[in-house]
């Protein structure tokens, strides 16, 4: 981006121009997935819980986020007598930075990213484990005893859970042969075969331990055992309201999306469609196909974020326990064994087997999701279909007190 820059401005103008572009353009497009992430958990909650979600502010309830917006900027900002203000306003802030610069080494499309770097992989790793920073210092500069439990809980869960999230990230390395997200991409262009995620038996494993870390890392039920409102009032976010409240959030959903995008490049082809013939960049040229590129990239990526709200109003929160026995007994012992077993297969299997390998997972798994989505999306029958309900959905069938039975 300098580069492009430099042809109309001198040095160092170029850089502190091309980065404040950068800049602005990852804090917009963080916080628009954030305004829509907000509404979309909201109805995926009501469509799971046999509700309707926002229906009000705007059409299909679109502007109930910014209503909440206003409403939190408008509010108290207060810090509690017992805390120590200047890491208390400070929290925020670090956690938002965490999950925002992030976004700096991952690339929307070919070289489409505001700082391409040889060891992205990593640095994107590095710099989302620092939220937690931010999570800490709230919960001890808050002076509570419920805001310094959940600060602890999430320390011991993101140190636990990065161990097995970076050594499956190291997986899809092994077969790249590179930490350069860009590189990692361009190789996986053609079928959807061809992605990392078919590529052998433990990059496809590697795809599902990886994906179930980082929604731990994220702070994401069923491991929000930082917040858990039954046990912590709302942990390390008890004494905060207003607009520092909000930055939480930015940090939180910044951080899904960013992990997202990481598993998408790393297991999912990236940008590319995985259909050779609708490639974009091949269809509408450079600028017109990075472009769709671009958006292919995030519709990727939000179909994770989607699974992950899917997760949270699916399944219940687990104990501390046993979200650190889940890691350490299970995770951490499989990822080592996929790791082991990667590097393996890149040295003594025939190419003639890992062709074969790759078919039956790739096609496979497209039976398997064929199946998933006609067993979910399929008609409702009967009482269920009249009231235009889930399959399975739970609905009062108690006559009501007027209604005689016959």
């Amino acid at each position: 981006m300098p580069e492009f820059w430099s042809e109309f401005l001198p040095y160092p103008w170029n850089i502190v121009v091309a980065g404040a572009v950068a800049a602005g353009l990852l804090f917009g497009f963080i916080g628009g997935s954030t305004f829509f992430a907000i509404w979309a958990e909201r109805k995926v909650s009501g469509r799971i819980q046999d509700r309707l979600g926002p229906t009000r502010v705007g059409p299909f309830g679109l502007l109930q986020s910014l209503a909440d917006g206003i409403k939190l900027i408008s509010k108290e900002d207060h810090a509690p007598i017992g805390a120590d203000r200047f890491l208390f306003k400070l929290a925020p802030y670090l956690a938002f930075c965490a999950s925002f610069v992030g976004f700096l080494a991952l690339p929307f499309g070919n070289h489409l990213v505001a700082q391409e770097l040889n060891v992205a992989a990593f640095f994107m790793l590095a710099v989302l484990s620092s939220e937690v920073f931010g999570v800490v210092l709230a919960g001890y500069a808050s002076g509570s005893k419920w805001s310094l439990f959940g600060g602890v809980r999430e320390a011991a869960q993101v140190v636990s859970y990065e161990v097995p999230r970076a050594m499956c990230v190291v997986v899809p390395i092994c077969v790249a042969g590179t930490l350069n997200l860009n590189t990692i991409g361009n190789q996986q262009v053609g079928w959807f075969w061809n992605w990392n995620m078919f590529h052998d038996p433990f990059t496809f494993v590697a795809f599902f331990i990886f994906f179930i870390c980082a929604t731990a890392s994220c702070k994401r039920a069923p491991f929000d055992l930082a917040e858990a409102e039954s046990e912590l009032v709302a942990g390390f976010l008890t004494e905060y309201s207003g607009i520092r409240w909000s930055y939480f959030f930015l940090a939180e959903y910044g951080s899904m999306f960013a992990v997202s995008g990481l598993a998408s490049m790393l297991f999912l082809g990236g940008w590319h469609t995985g259909v050779l013939p609708f490639e974009p960049a091949i269809e509408f040229g450079f600028i017109g196909g990075n472009l769709l590129n671009a958006a292919v990239f995030i519709g990727k990526c939000w179909m994770l974020v989607m699974l992950m709200m899917w997760l949270r109003w699916s399944l219940p929160r687990l104990r501390i326990d046993q979200v650190m026995m889940t890691c350490l007994q299970y995770f951490l012992p499989i990822s080592c064994v996929l790791l082991v077993g990667v590097c393996l297969w890149q040295l003594v299997v025939p190419s003639q087997v890992a062709v074969i390998v790759t078919y039956v997972l790739a096609f496979g798994w497209t039976g398997f999701l064929a199946i998933v989505f006609l067993s979910v999306f399929r008609t409702p029958l009967g009482a269920d279909a009249a009231r235009g309900e889930l399959p399975g959905a739970w609905h009062d069938q108690r006559v009501p007190a007027n209604v005689k039975p016959n």
